[in-house]
């Protein structure tokens, strides 16, 4: 059964009150698309922190480590080297930690979401991510930040399943693909912002390098954000009608037989994305750190601008392409443009300068159009009263595959080509051509409208 049974285009009130003026319930989606997209962008503002402080962070924590390890007289050379290895190493490691992390609120909190409405637990998501990632920056050794990275993940996974069914629910069928462009590119601008936001932190400390604590002190800002949601953003009046005679769902039902095939399938195809952005992209600041070498500072900052402008324009023209021509087709365009602009990047020698970042604007651009295809997509394969349980079971285990493979995968990688950063990333890149077939299994969407 198909049809929308809120009495408005909006979704925003229930039959069961008035029908309220025009402006009433414009202003209420107008106010849960602006907190939505408030959410994605520090969301990506948290995730680009990542990138960014993970260099400096790490060989302040684990530097002394090292030395000890290797003893007061080793040499200079040899201890550069161990302390780059164990920074890699860890690197991966809290890249796993933050998929795992996030896969674990995605389900929390999306099944959360479904029992106590959109609105309620997204406050909580957003309370979650962002004073843990605050107390990050009081770390004073690696495992300190390994779990402020692994709970305050836990509070990013959350909030997209929720946010993306909030703002779904309540706006016409005929604005969602411009609707899941808007999703992508906000979490991509909240990329582009950190990395400004770093520029200007080394500009004012006078320090070439990032000064990672106060750009995770920083990272509490979105806290405010929660008066904005739960003062006026209104609740989705299609999840009310949806809930109001039904059973409390359990946290395992999407996996039933009448969802559970569609649930595989969109795990599997946000697991191509999220391994590709992971194990890949995610690790372009820090080869840009060693291209550029110390006398350039800035490096991973101007990178990560570029791969975040990029994705900007990427995901709004994913979604709007898709929203033409169709879901499955999109995602295997995409494939096929992720693999040449990854291809490119990682297999032809690079320097830093203009070429680089030219490349690295080409891969964020394709390859983090997926986040704005998957917004518009994963709404439309579950119905109303499981669909922020079964989105958060969708993506976020997506990130648990991505988790493994960066452990796994990037790792073996670097062990293979002795540290070759390159070379292994252009190897993981290669999970595009799993995409290329898989989604030719997943069914069409296109002009539905969302099930009931």
């Amino acid at each position: 059964m198909n049809h929308d049974p809120i009495s408005d285009a909006s979704g925003l009130y229930s039959t069961a009150l008035a029908p309220p003026p025009a402006d009433a319930f414009r202003r209420g989606r107008w106010l849960a698309l602006l907190a939505a997209s408030l959410g994605w962008m520090f969301d990506g503002f948290e995730m680009g922190l990542h990138p960014l402080v993970a260099y400096p962070a790490l060989r302040e924590l684990l530097g002394p480590g090292v030395a000890a390890t290797l003893g007061p007289g080793a040499d200079p050379a040899a201890t550069a080297t161990a302390l780059a290895t164990a920074v890699g190493q860890w690197n991966a490691i809290l890249n796993a930690l933050f998929l795992f992390g996030a896969a674990t609120g995605g389900f929390f909190f999306g099944w959360l979401g479904d029992r106590i409405g959109r609105t309620r637990a997204l406050t909580l998501t957003i309370l979650t991510y962002t004073l843990l990632t605050g107390l990050g920056g009081f770390s004073t050794s690696v495992w300190h930040l390994a779990a402020s990275r692994f709970l305050a993940a836990v509070g990013m996974g959350g909030e997209w399943s929720l946010g993306v069914a909030l703002v779904m629910e309540i706006w016409p069928a005929s604005a969602r693909p411009l609707l899941a462009g808007v999703i992508g590119a906000m979490g991509n601008l909240g990329y582009l912002l950190i990395a400004l936001t770093s520029l200007g932190v080394n500009v004012l400390s006078g320090q070439a390098t990032t000064s990672w604590r106060p750009l995770m002190f920083i990272g509490v800002v979105p806290a405010f954000l929660v008066f904005m949601i739960r003062l006026w953003v209104p609740e989705s009046a299609r999840w009310e009608a949806a809930v109001a005679d039904a059973e409390p769902v359990k946290p395992w039902e999407p996996l039933g037989s009448a969802t559970r095939w569609r649930c595989v399938i969109a795990t599997l195809l946000t697991g191509v994305a999220l391994l590709g952005t992971w194990g890949a992209v995610q690790w372009i600041p820090l080869w840009a750190v060693s291209l550029a070498g110390p006398e350039y500072a800035g490096a991973k900052e101007y990178s990560q601008i570029a791969a975040a402008v990029g994705a900007c324009i990427g995901t709004l023209a994913a979604a709007l392409f898709s929203g033409r021509y169709g879901r499955r087709p999109t995602y295997f365009l995409l494939c096929l443009l992720s693999l040449a602009a990854t291809g490119w990047l990682f297999r032809t020698p690079q320097t830093f300068g203009p070429g680089f970042l030219a490349g690295v604007f080409a891969v964020g651009l394709t390859t983090a159009a997926f986040y704005g295809w998957a917004p518009l997509y994963l709404p439309e394969l579950f119905p109303t009263r499981i669909r922020a349980t079964a989105q958060g079971i969708a993506y976020n285990f997506g990130r648990i595959f991505a988790g493994i493979g960066t452990l796994a995968l990037t790792g073996a990688m670097l062990d293979r080509f002795r540290s070759d950063l390159p070379a292994s990333l252009a190897v993981t890149s290669l999970i595009y051509v799993v995409g290329l077939v898989l989604i030719w299994f997943a069914p069409e969407t296109k002009g539905r409208p969302l099930p009931d």
